[in-house]
This record gives C-alpha cells, sequence and structure tokens, in this order.
C-alpha cells in the first residue's frame, strides 16, 4: 500500500508534515537558485535541522540518499521540469515528466512523487500536458504502491505578472484546480494559499479525504509565513511544503525548527518567532 510510504512522511504524533522543497534548479529559473547553489551544503544543513521531507530532483536525489543513518528527512521526488516562470517568458513553453520517473522514486526509496497541474490563462497545453504526465504517472504509481503528490498550480497573466507566470489566489480557481487534482488520482495535493486566508477551509473541503499540504511561494517575512501556516493548519491542512522561505532565509535551520514547532507541538507564532531569532542558523 501506497500508505506505507506516506508513514515515513507524516509525523505519528501530529499527523503533520513539513516538506522543504529544493526542486528549483529543476525549471531554469536563475532567480530560483540563489541561496542553493552549493547543493551538498544545502542538504547538509536541512538533514542537520531534521524536517519532514526535502523534495528534490532525480540529479540531486542521491545527495540526500547517500547520507547513512535512518534518521534523516524522507525523500519527495519531483518529476517534471517546465520552462514557465521566466522573465521574460521563452517562446515555446513547456512541461514533460523523467521517464521512467516512478522506477527511479523506487531504486531511489521516495516516499512520494511530485508532479504540476497548472492553469495558466490562454495556455491549454500546458494543462493538456499535465494532464497526459499524471494520468502516465498514476498508472505507474498505481503499480509500484508510489504516493502521488500532485501540485495544482493556479496563475496569474502573464501581462498582470510583468513577465513569467505568478500565483493567483483566487479561491474559486484554486478550488477547481484542486478538485481536478483530486479526481485525476491524487494521493497528496500541495496547493497554494488564497488571498484570503479564510476560504482555505473550501480548498480543505474539495479536497475530501487527499490530505492538502501548503505551498510556500516567494520570500515572506516570519510573521507572514507563521501567521498564515497556523492559519491553514486551524482550516484542516496536513502540513505544508516551503523552499525559498526556508533555504533563502538567513537562519534556515532556525526557521526549520520553529515550522516544526508549529506543526508537530501546536506552538503560537510568538513561540516560534522567539525560536528562529534564538536560533544560530
Amino acid at each position: 500500500m501506497s500508505q506505507f510510504r506516506l508513514n515515513r512522511l507524516f509525523n505519528p504524533s501530529s499527523g503533520r508534515a513539513l516538506d522543504v522543497a529544493v526542486d528549483h534548479g529543476f525549471f531554469g529559473e536563475p532567480s530560483f537558485v540563489r541561496g542553493i547553489e552549493d547543493m551538498d551544503a544545502v542538504v547538509a544543513t536541512l538533514v542537520r535541522a531534521n524536517p519532514d521531507a526535502i523534495q528534490l530532483t532525480l540529479g540531486q536525489a542521491r545527495i540526500l540518499q547517500s547520507i547513512p543513518g535512518k534518521l534523516k528527512p524522507a525523500l519527495v521526488l519531483r518529476t517534471d521540469v517546465a520552462n514557465v516562470y521566466g522573465n521574460p517568458l521563452d517562446d515555446h513553453i513547456f512541461s514533460h515528466h523523467v521517464p521512467h520517473a516512478v522506477e527511479e522514486a523506487v531504486r531511489l526509496d521516495a516516499v512520494a512523487i511530485c508532479a504540476n497541474l497548472m492553469d495558466l490563462p490562454g495556455r491549454a497545453e500546458i494543462r493538456e500536458a499535465n494532464i497526459l504526465s499524471i494520468m502516465a504517472l498514476r498508472e505507474q504509481a498505481t503499480r509500484f504502491n508510489m504516493p502521488l503528490m500532485i501540485e495544482p498550480l493556479v496563475m496569474q497573466d502573464n501581462a498582470k505578472a510583468g513577465g513569467g507566470y505568478m500565483v493567483d489566489g483566487d479561491t474559486d480557481r484554486i478550488v477547481a484546480l484542486v478538485r481536478q487534482a483530486k479526481e485525476l488520482g491524487a494521493d497528496l495535493i500541495k496547493a497554494d494559499p488564497t488571498d484570503d486566508i479564510s476560504d482555505y477551509s473550501k480548498v480543505i473541503a474539495v479536497a475530501g479525504d487527499v490530505p492538502v499540504l501548503v505551498r510556500g511561494g516567494g520570500r515572506v517575512d516570519d510573521r507572514t509565513l507563521l501567521e498564515r501556516t497556523v492559519a491553514v493548519l486551524d482550516q484542516g491542512a496536513s502540513g505544508i511544503v516551503y523552499g525559498r522561505n526556508v533555504v533563502q532565509h538567513p537562519k534556515p535551520a532556525g526557521i526549520t525548527a520553529a515550522l516544526m514547532a508549529v506543526l508537530h507541538r501546536g506552538e503560537s507564532v510568538e513561540n516560534a518567532l522567539a525560536i528562529v531569532e534564538g536560533s544560530e542558523g
């Protein structure tokens, strides 16, 4: 059963998970690589901080899995690559999944794979490519009992974003895309926060029995990040998938400890901020 792998992702006491995404280099956008140029050092830092999981690509996953011992974060494997984040965008945009991605995930001892489901205004072909990838991955994920995390990404029109697609927090669009992810067979859903964070219960409701982990998106200040985290957890989110807000933080270990305290011990925002302040890195 895929639940066997998920048992290594979710904390047994809280039932929640922090997955730190460090798959940004896959997308070929220069700004995404800032702070994660030395992936050996980044992964070593995160392993010491000990989140529940680290999300990596096929080419970087071996850094984590070559570290000896049982007490390290689980691996979530990113399986698809796209070029939708450029500023300006390329003339031709695409999205493809890695061939034999699920077999690679099994060989790498991943607890789940992750694939996009993007809603880009005026670019239905990207959503079609994502759906085709998800259906192919779903077939193999079922065969190998590999949990499939689908990442619904509702994007703004490129002109509004000033070049390069940016997240759209429209509740109705997020709810519709999350529902499509569930219909396509997601075992986990990684979804953006809504602009009106009090709406997030609608996202949780439409996902039904599929656990929802909330994306972090671009860098925000610590208080905003922690307040948003508490808000989505209070509405039923099963965890968070944060990337740049951890790896580009001046104290990545400190913010990881603070987030884990909120997730697994129910610490307040103020206590979590104190953890960051008192940390060394």
